[in-house]
């Protein structure tokens, strides 16, 4: 089954000289269970595209379908309903966590959302959500700024995953961080992939990092999206210019981050 279908979508934005199309045409599919990569350069509409999808930006054409639902045109509250099933990671996790709220009261706070939990359910469910992401139950009572980039961006993650999303989209969620601490994120994701079946739009200019962790990689510039292929043939066989010129620009694509 298709979790996510994007057809023909269309953002402009109004800029210094008139108006810009960001995301022109853009057409894929994330089927349940995988991963889709979309990579490109800084300015090529990935993170447009990512907004259009939560509903963020304003979409001029084409259509949204989650789990072969309308996105688009659905009253505020039925679109807020089905948001509740999309979760977005992004680049900087201060976005997405309260400076004042304890690792444990954020995590709570969104596995409560949706279910009620009593006291000694809640705490189990933090450890389990701070074990998922590999880190120390032990961190649950400190705050956002008490803990490593790296630390902090696990915890985002594990917000994310609380209330059991059918589609993760994560942007650009390792660019910020030191080299070593990328593989470790980018290794628990592959971890998270094989033991909860995420379905998960991957967002990055990194392109081994995009490969380590996608099923199909989707190659996005200037707003269209140029080459969709599964990773392993993108790589073997690139057929655009600029997927080349991506593969090109990297020594190996062949030794995954330890």
């Amino acid at each position: 089954m298709t979790a996510l279908t994007v057809h023909d979508l269309t953002v402009r934005h109004h800029g210094a000289h008139g108006q810009v199309t960001a995301v022109d045409g853009v057409s894929l599919d994330v089927p349940s269970g995988t991963t889709l990569g979309l990579v490109g350069e800084s300015g090529s509409g990935k993170s447009t595209l990512a907004r259009a999808i939560v509903g963020l930006t304003p979409v001029h054409g084409g259509r949204i379908l989650l789990d072969g639902q309308e996105l688009r045109g659905h009253t505020v509250r039925a679109r807020r309903r089905l948001g509740r099933r999309v979760q977005v990671v992004l680049q900087d996790p201060d976005t997405a966590l309260n400076p004042r709220m304890t690792v444990r009261q954020a995590l709570t706070e969104a596995a409560t959302a949706h279910h009620r939990l009593d006291r000694n359910a809640r705490t189990g469910r933090v450890d389990a959500l701070l074990a998922l992401v590999d880190l120390d139950p032990g961190l649950a009572d400190r705050l956002p700024g008490h803990l490593s980039g790296g630390q902090r961006q696990r915890v985002a993650i594990a917000r994310a995953l609380a209330v059991g999303p059918g589609l993760l989209i994560a942007d650009e969620i390792t660019s910020a961080l030191d080299v070593s601490v990328q593989a470790s994120v980018l290794n628990t994701i592959r971890r998270l992939q094989r033991r909860l079946g995420l379905t998960m739009l991957f967002i990055g200019h990194n392109l081994p990092a995009v490969c380590y962790v996608s099923d199909v990689v989707a190659v996005m510039h200037r707003g269209r999206l140029v080459e969709t292929a599964p990773t392993d043939d993108l790589v073997r066989d690139p057929r655009h210019p600029y997927t080349r010129a991506l593969l090109a620009s990297v020594p190996s694509l062949r030794t995954p981050p330890s």
